[in-house]
């Protein structure tokens, strides 16, 4: 299965050199960003507006054959206390449905506080409250995909020394 529950056994199974992209799944929307292909910076890239599962993973299967993404990071939304709830279990299963149709390793990313962080960052920059509620989403995933990229970055450090 290309689905990968920690980090190490995702980053296994990557290929080399090609980017990553990080979902946000909203009720709603899927937020997309995208790395570089050395994995170092992540940038949010567009906000996918859901309509049923087999539309939202054309969708994004299209979008990642485009870009030659080499691996998906799903922002896994765990309440405060590290527990699953119904969101995370919403999203594993999203997780195994897009498993069946793409060969690309999944893996998971622990986004609590990503859409704060996304939020606070938005405020920040004094962006309009219509434009942070069209840019939340992906910039939410960008800030899940760098964190699992940084934690990558980390890895592959630790194994070269």
């Amino acid at each position: 299965m290309a689905v990968h529950d920690r980090i190490e056994d995702f980053a296994a199974a990557l290929p080399l050199a090609r980017a990553l992209a990080g979902l946000d799944l909203g009720d709603k929307t899927i937020g997309v960003a995208v790395s570089d292909g050395l994995r170092q910076v992540a940038s949010p890239l567009q906000t996918i507006r859901r309509v049923k599962f087999t539309q939202d993973a054309d969708a994004l299967l299209r979008l990642v054959a485009a870009r030659g993404i080499g691996g998906l990071i799903l922002g896994l939304p765990r309440n405060m206390d590290g527990s699953e709830g119904p969101r995370a279990q919403g999203t594993r299963a999203f997780a195994r449905n897009l498993s069946r149709l793409t060969d690309l390793p999944i893996g998971f990313w622990d986004e609590r506080l990503s859409t704060v962080a996304a939020e606070r960052a938005l405020l920040e920059a004094d962006t309009s409250r219509k434009r942070r509620s069209e840019v939340i989403d992906h910039v939410a995933a960008g800030y899940i995909l760098q964190g699992a990229l940084d934690r990558l970055g980390y890895l592959a450090r630790e194994a070269r020394a």
